[in-house]
């Protein structure tokens, strides 16, 4: 295997323990069993990098933030597809229905595979392709699959997914057209997500599932920096996240921390975590952390059951990163109900156009439960992440609708419809 470590990049940490390590090849976990997150070399990075334009972000996407990933330009030659760039869309008319003074949607349905995932695949499958790495597995209840799956085939790499029983078939279908080889294991996520570390760690493929791989942060966090472009490095007073493993959450306060640390912005916004009420480990863990409990500690699994498939998770494998993205950031945690999830996917695709997966809608189904709680809301500039496209999982908002209007053909007048 080649070694290639990237001139920017300064070691591990772990975020359990707080252990400092050398930089590897893969790595996964501390020997503490905690996960690790990549630090940087803050002097370095402010050498290398700028304030990248708009046009640049729209021509190479997150790839213009290259000193602040673990990734060289190797890597990034495996691509001709375009990650990153999506848009920043601001809608004062669900700003007001929600009571902030402003509301930014961050449209991740645009990217390649149709899902926020995109970022941390094409980091993970950069690293793998610049080393000769031609196997790359993950578990996935479908988005991370599909996004590895999309640009692996792009890069020429071979992608093992493995799912759980209840993935959509609209992202199995998905992952099979991409070349995927997928496994599907009878039971949950976090059965497949067992199954496949045990055959990656048996058999030594590259894992790139959500958690215990640090890099897949490294891909999340350029939300972040793409955010503050696009706001004119104005840094918004918060951003709501769907949360799931965690994963997301660490990665987007990640960003803005790097961010402060390469000498760009001077504060952080406020992280709020967004989970459906049957999906709501990381909830929990705040809970218990405000009461006096050690975050490793809180972090406990449930039994999740909410139909927002993709932050569907008994263990969140990322729950102390994100818990610590909370607390650190000010920040707080909001529960939906899954019927305020569905009609979250109808508000923003009948009012934005944008059409999203259930996960996709959870940040924005919490934002006004959360303005309610601020006694400042009409004064703040507030982001919703939106993940994931809804052509992903129609059926699940399909119960709200309405059926269409039946006529014969010839009809002349169409019940419901007045001139």
């Amino acid at each position: 295997m080649k070694s290639v470590r990237p001139g920017t990049v300064a070691g591990f940490a772990c975020i359990h323990c707080g252990r400092e390590s050398e930089f590897v090849f893969p790595a996964y976990r501390c020997t503490c069993g905690g996960n690790l997150e990549v630090r940087y070399d803050a002097a370095a990075v402010r050498r290398a990098i700028g304030k990248p334009s708009l046009e640049e972000l729209g021509r190479r996407g997150h790839w213009i933030w290259l000193p602040m990933l673990p990734v060289t330009e190797a890597g990034v030659a495996a691509f001709s597809l375009t990650v990153g760039g999506s848009p920043l869309v601001e809608r004062r008319d669900l700003a007001r229905s929600a009571g902030v003074g402003r509301l930014l949607l961050k449209d991740d349905t645009r990217l390649p595979s149709a899902s926020f995932k995109d970022r941390a695949s094409s980091v993970l499958v950069a690293m793998a392709a610049e080393r000769g790495i031609r196997r790359v597995c993950t578990a996935s209840t479908g988005n991370a699959g599909c996004s590895m799956a999309c640009l692996c085939a792009d890069a020429g790499l071979e992608a093992v997914v493995f799912v759980p029983a209840t993935a959509p078939k609209a992202k199995i279908a998905q992952l099979l057209f991409y070349g995927a080889r997928v496994v599907k294991v009878a039971g949950t996520y976090d059965d497949a997500f067992d199954l496949c570390w045990a055959l990656s760690q048996k058999h030594g493929w590259f894992n790139r599932s959500t958690g215990w791989n640090p890099f897949t942060r490294e891909g999340k966090k350029t939300v972040s920096l793409e955010i503050m472009q696009q706001l004119g490095w104005q840094v918004p007073d918060a951003v709501l996240v769907p949360v799931g493993d965690g994963n997301i959450i660490s990665g987007v306060f990640k960003g803005f921390v790097d961010l402060k640390m390469a000498g760009l912005i001077s504060t952080l916004p406020r992280i709020i975590a967004v989970q459906s009420t049957l999906s709501n480990a990381v909830s929990l863990a705040v809970g218990r952390v405000r009461e006096g409990m050690d975050p490793v500690a809180a972090v406990q699994p449930v039994r999740a059951t909410t139909r927002a498939d993709s932050i569907s998770v008994d263990l969140p494998r990322d729950g102390v990163a994100a818990v610590k993205a909370v607390m650190q950031s000010g920040g707080d945690v909001v529960e939906v109900s899954d019927d305020e999830i569905r009609q979250a996917i109808v508000t923003l695709a009948g009012r934005t156009g944008i059409f999203s997966e259930p996960a996709g809608a959870t940040a924005y189904a919490g934002l006004q439960r959360w303005a309610e709680r601020q006694p400042d809301a009409s004064r703040l500039t507030v982001v919703c992440l939106v993940t994931g496209n809804g052509l992903k999982d129609v059926e699940a908002a399909a119960a709200l609708l309405p059926p269409p209007t039946e006529v014969k053909p010839g009809a002349e007048v169409v019940p419901g419809l007045v001139e």
